[in-house]
């Protein structure tokens, strides 16, 4: 057999468009799931009893179960019950309410870390309860968070592969296209990998360019 890219290099104008594609619902996605996901987090953590019940049965569900099952039931099983997506929209809304249960996670575990010695003074000011949340618990959350936090915006990247199963036209969906049509199987898969490989580096990057700058705040724990 003969390593032969040509059939990758005729595709060039749709190789761009669907990894435009990718991009555009990682990001958006992901964007989508850190907003979801504080508002799951401060719903668990403020809300009444019944909100509660449903939101950890919601974080519990999506954690429990892969998400390539998830996306089936969604887009094919999804008209049963009268919801009928589109592969953009459905891989879209997949992605956010996979990765919104994990920030809520996360973000969870960055309020238990804050210490309790920060949140007495502020309340001992006169702060309020959202006046604490906002101006003294999300600042420090957010700099205890920011790792876990890249970690699972990488893996929200890596997961956008399989959007590919509901035919949404990113850049899997088109390299499994070209190696059954061109039996360029390995050529196909080798170029998908290096764009993951590249996309996950810049993202890693960014992160640790964030978590540098952000140590400069880092605070006493008392």
């Amino acid at each position: 057999m003969i390593i032969d890219f040509t059939h990758i290099i005729e595709q060039l104008p749709e190789l761009v468009r669907s990894m435009g594609v990718t991009l555009a619902i990682w990001l958006v996605g992901t964007a989508g799931a850190v907003v979801l996901g504080f508002f799951v987090t401060l719903g668990l953590r403020f809300g009444p009893a019944p909100l509660r019940w449903l939101l950890q049965a919601y974080v519990e569900i999506i954690r429990g179960t892969p998400f390539l099952i998830q996306l089936f039931l969604l887009y094919y099983g999804g008209p049963f019950i009268g919801i009928a997506l589109d592969p953009m929209p459905a891989g879209l809304f997949g992605v956010t309410v996979y990765g919104a249960a994990y920030f809520s996670e996360i973000f969870r575990a960055g309020f238990d870390a804050i210490p309790r010695g920060h949140v007495e003074a502020a309340q001992c000011l006169g702060l309020t309860r959202w006046q604490t949340i906002f101006r003294i618990e999300v600042p420090e959350m957010t700099m205890l968070v920011l790792p876990p936090a890249v970690n699972m915006t990488v893996i929200l990247l890596k997961e956008t592969a399989v959007l590919s199963i509901i035919t949404v036209p990113e850049l899997t969906f088109l390299m499994q296209a070209i190696g059954s049509q061109q039996y360029a199987f390995v050529e196909a898969m080798a170029v998908l990998a290096c764009f993951y490989w590249a996309m996950v580096s810049v993202a890693g990057r960014i992160g640790a360019a964030l978590e540098k700058r952000l140590a400069t705040f880092t605070f006493a724990h008392t």
